[in-house]
């Protein structure tokens, strides 16, 4: 008990380490890119957060198996290192008992990253559809930022705002170009209106459509009649702006939960549907499969080091990543029948793994044994035979 709460407890601590540097990266990576939307005006600065924390479940299934994987190499390479597994291997412990007790943790992180993948990550997708419909059915005068110019829904009009209160959504100091639309379209700028108001408001109706309602300003036009400047005060104008509705569009397979993938596959998208379904399962498979791969790979000599076997480990890695990448799209172009679906690509690395394991042990060594044995009977067999 005392060996397994060791083991157990190194690859568990490692695996965390791991984890946690490789969700801060990738976590980086986005908020950069999310930040860069927020900054060209794409979407609110208020939702920068929320949009990377939708992103949370997607990564931490893709980054819990190889947190796991690299934390199994680490922690039993130190060891090997260190010739502790030296020592215990005098002591009676087999490989096949470090296999065992490293499912253990495995079949932990697996369950962890089946919530992830299975439910977390179709649920934060949606929910992210959901926020981008409604940001598009937005005339985008919710989301004007201070000190910038802006078109607003229906493209007829920019907007140039110089503060924003927050709290109640109003406007101090506002600048409206209202660009010519219609049979007017292709007329020059000059006739334009210009308005300037100390002060404005987003007003939203029942039907939702939307409105800037402007305060205490001056609309500058120029009359097509007489071809002259004119300049109107006014108390309160109105901008109107089209009606846009939310559109339930149609969503991508990954915002679909696992069970209307399961239960709700469409003739059409059959191959689509359990591609998905079996990209989702693979993940939590990576991580008992892994175990089978990493724990001979952390072999090494101590004189190596416990990085010595990194490279060929992330090579096998990405190689298992790549082929489960591209089985997935051949089945979604059936190219591949959907019935033989990723299977392949799990079994023979789960055969990798145990050739693996077999191979510097009693019984790989037994069976190495057997295979000239059964060569020189199956030739001598044939020799009698061509005698008689």
């Amino acid at each position: 008990m005392i060996i397994f709460r060791y083991l157990l407890k190194e690859v568990a601590k490692t695996q965390l380490a791991v984890f946690f540097v490789l969700m801060t990266i990738f976590i980086s990576q986005k908020f950069v890119r999310v930040l860069g939307d927020a900054s060209e005006g794409s979407i609110p600065g208020q939702l920068v957060m929320t949009f990377i924390a939708l992103k949370i479940p997607d990564l931490a299934g893709f980054i819990l198996p190889l947190s796991l994987f690299l934390g199994v190499l680490l922690a039993y390479g130190r060891i090997y290192a260190d010739s502790e597994m030296t020592v215990l291997h005098a002591c009676g412990v087999s490989e096949w008992y470090v296999v065992r007790v490293t499912l253990v943790l495995a079949v932990i992180t697996a369950i962890f990253t089946g919530v992830f993948t299975l439910y977390l990550a179709p649920l934060a997708s949606e929910y992210q559809y959901q926020v981008k419909e409604e940001l598009a059915a937005d005339s985008g005068l919710s989301a004007l930022v201070s000190g910038r110019f802006q078109q607003t829904g229906n493209q007829d009009a920019v907007v140039f705002i110089h503060d924003k209160d927050r709290k109640n959504n109003s406007f101090n100091k506002v600048f409206v170009a209202q660009m010519p639309s219609g049979a007017d379209a292709d007329a020059s700028i000059i006739n334009s209106s210009l308005v300037y108001a100390k002060s404005g408001r987003v007003f939203e109706d029942e039907t939702g459509s939307q409105q800037l309602v402007l305060g205490d300003g001056i609309r500058y036009h120029r009359d097509i009649n007489t071809n002259e400047f004119q300049s109107v005060a006014f108390k309160k104008y109105y901008i109107q702006i089209k009606d846009q509705e939310v559109e339930h569009k149609h969503r991508k397979l990954s915002a679909l939960t696992t069970v209307e993938l399961y239960n709700n596959i469409s003739p059409e998208l059959e191959s689509a549907y359990r591609a998905t379904i079996q990209w989702r399962i693979a993940f939590p498979l990576l991580c008992i499969i892994l175990v089978f791969i990493a724990v001979p790979l952390s072999v090494v000599n101590p004189r190596q080091g416990k990085f010595a076997k990194m490279l060929p480990a992330l090579m096998l890695f990405l190689g298992y990543l790549l082929l489960l990448t591209s089985m997935r799209s051949a089945i979604e172009k059936n190219a591949i029948p959907s019935a033989i679906g990723l299977w392949p690509i799990h079994f023979s690395a789960l055969f990798i793994g145990i050739m693996l394991l077999m191979k510097e042990r009693s019984s790989g060594r037994i069976l190495k044994a057997k295979f000239p044995r059964f060569k020189r009977k199956s030739a001598a067999s044939n020799n009698q035979e061509k005698e008689k």
